[in-house]
């Protein structure tokens, strides 16, 4: 089983789970004159599917910071119209008063400039900070699926090697550990 089971049973999420296969890995037992470890298949093999079934989770959490992104500038356009839509109605109640209508009109457009400038800045951070989080889930993605593969050729080797009568399982094996040769 893995280490999470002492948890509450929930999945961990991706980052949690990326973390503890590179801990097994990295504590795994070497093998004699090679950079190869040995793994337990099925705790790698379990870890890999949460790591998977987390994926969901936090694509629905970046869906949320674009819902909640968009919900404030659709509030920040509200308040702006009220704003504007109170300024023209104290305008019309002061015709007379030329400047008091200039100076509503210019507080109402800089209150509008500033609530776009706030959404705008809010947005471009939203974007950037999920960019930034799904690019490093990217790397882990790249990393982890290139040691997968390189992790299946190498068995693939060895298992030709024991299935082949005409193949010398040592000579294999011998190759299959010797990291220098290529």
């Amino acid at each position: 089983m893995s280490d999470y089971d002492a948890l509450d049973g929930t999945i961990p999420d991706t980052e949690v789970c990326l973390n503890m296969i590179r801990e097994h890995v990295e504590q795994a037992r070497s093998m004699p004159m090679s950079a190869s470890v040995m793994v337990n298949r099925e705790e790698l093999l379990i870890l890999l599917e949460d790591a998977e079934a987390s994926l969901p989770e936090e694509i629905r959490q970046s869906r949320w910071l674009l819902k909640e992104r968009e919900e404030f500038l659709a509030k920040a356009r509200k308040e702006a119209e009220e704003i504007i839509e109170a300024g023209r109605q104290q305008a019309e109640r002061m015709v007379e008063r030329t400047e008091v209508v200039r100076s509503a009109r210019r507080t109402a457009e800089k209150i509008v400039q500033d609530a776009e400038d706030r959404a705008r800045a809010m947005r471009l951070e939203t974007e950037d900070y999920i960019d930034q989080k799904l690019a490093g889930f990217e790397v882990v993605l790249d990393r982890t699926m290139a040691a997968v593969q390189k992790g299946r050729e190498r068995l693939q080797v060895v298992v030709e090697a024991g299935s082949d009568p005409d193949i010398d399982i040592d000579e294999a094996a011998t190759e299959f550990f010797n990291q220098d040769s290529d």
